[in-house]
């Protein structure tokens, strides 16, 4: 049970770790600034979700898979499969929305506590 346990969060290590050197390495090596970056991981994770090949991906290495943004193109490919296949057409352009739902509204939770609890200043240069 112990070793299990260990071994599922070693897979998630491994994974999220090789998703974020990958996209240090792309910083440190080309001229991409984070966000065109981190605009390109989530594309890679709707990509790889619409063809499911980042389904198996998640299933063996669970959070260090679906946390990152690739994860997060991925649970948007899967809300927009889910609901074409339910609502037709339609779900193409609500099925994203209603896939990451739950992510978004954390993000905004957590980021109105963390404005309200800290003391907001500019950033000095």
């Amino acid at each position: 049970m112990i070793m299990e346990i260990f071994l599922q969060y070693l897979k998630a290590f491994v994974v999220g770790g090789l998703l974020c050197a990958a996209g240090q390495i792309i910083i440190d090596k080309t001229k991409l600034t984070p966000a065109r970056i981190l605009t390109a991981y989530v594309v890679i994770g709707v990509l790889l979700g619409a063809v499911g090949v980042y389904k198996p991906l998640v299933k063996w290495a669970g959070a260090g898979a679906a946390v990152p943004l690739t994860g997060f193109g991925y649970a948007l490919s899967e809300g927009v499969r889910r609901a074409v296949s339910e609502k037709g057409i339609l779900g193409a352009f609500t099925g994203g929305l209603s896939g990451t739902a739950g992510g978004i509204a954390a993000a905004v939770v957590f980021a109105m506590i963390f404005a309200l609890v800290t003391k907001p200043h500019d950033k000095l240069s």
